[in-house]
């Protein structure tokens, strides 16, 4: 007797961009339904995890979630993450043209380290609540989106304005490309597996992680809640 899977498929994704530029309060706000106004900047890597539904509630997604340091002493600890990511999402702050300015250098460091069209990669404007003091326009961002051939987005983790979407949209794209056969499991890459299947005598197969959420440093304040879960 074999018990259906916890996910169907687990997608690795790596969030980069300058410090500070609200990754860690995106990923808080998407993952634990929380949203603070300061946090201190992510030192080399932190750790995050949420299982979404894709294809109308057909396929349950686990996205392992990688929140890298902006500074540039955590460098060399963000690159040996690129390889096995599927997806990276390049985010900027509105508010901080300068770390608009620098979106070029992050989508050509991650296409450096991630094998040439093995990603799918989504720019990510934070901070849409704080419209008084936007620097970027939207049409600025969208623009170099477009240039690039890849998605944008504007979101706001205070008020969760397009911060499911955000996530669920990267999924589906890899997804895509999944299907299509474009990305393919490989033995010795962490980018796309497959979930698991528990059978009877309780071996799990491929040893999935049932949690739908998890911080490598603490677990939700709450875990008994499915706030963030769709």
């Amino acid at each position: 007797m074999v018990f259906e899977a916890p996910f169907d498929y687990q997608f690795r994704l790596i969030l980069i961009g300058d410090s500070t530029v609200g990754k860690s309060t995106l990923l808080r706000a998407f993952t634990e339904c929380q949203f603070t106004t300061w946090s201190d900047p992510t030192v080399g890597v932190d750790f995050f995890a949420k299982i979404i539904t894709i294809r109308n509630g057909k396929l349950r997604i686990k996205l392992q979630l990688w929140d890298t340091a902006g500074q540039e002493k955590f460098r060399s600890i963000t690159r040996s993450y690129y390889r096995n990511s599927v997806g990276a999402l390049l985010l900027y702050d509105m508010t901080r043209r300068h770390t608009f300015d620098h979106l070029v250098d992050w989508l050509f460091e991650a296409r450096r380290h991630i094998e040439s069209n093995r990603a799918v990669y989504q720019i990510v404007s934070c901070k849409s609540d704080m419209a008084d003091e936007r620097e970027v326009t939207s049409e600025e961002g969208k623009a170099f989106a477009d240039f690039y051939r890849i998605n944008f987005i504007e979101t706001s983790a205070k008020n969760r304005y397009n911060v499911d979407e955000t996530f669920r949209s990267i999924a589906e794209d890899i997804y895509d490309r999944v299907e299509s056969g474009e990305f393919e499991i490989e033995d010795g890459w962490d980018g796309v597996k497959k979930g698991g299947t528990i059978t009877a005598n309780g071996i799990n197969i491929s040893s999935p992680e049932t949690n739908n959420n998890r911080n490598s440093r603490t677990s939700p304040p709450n875990s008994s809640s499915n706030c963030c879960f769709y």
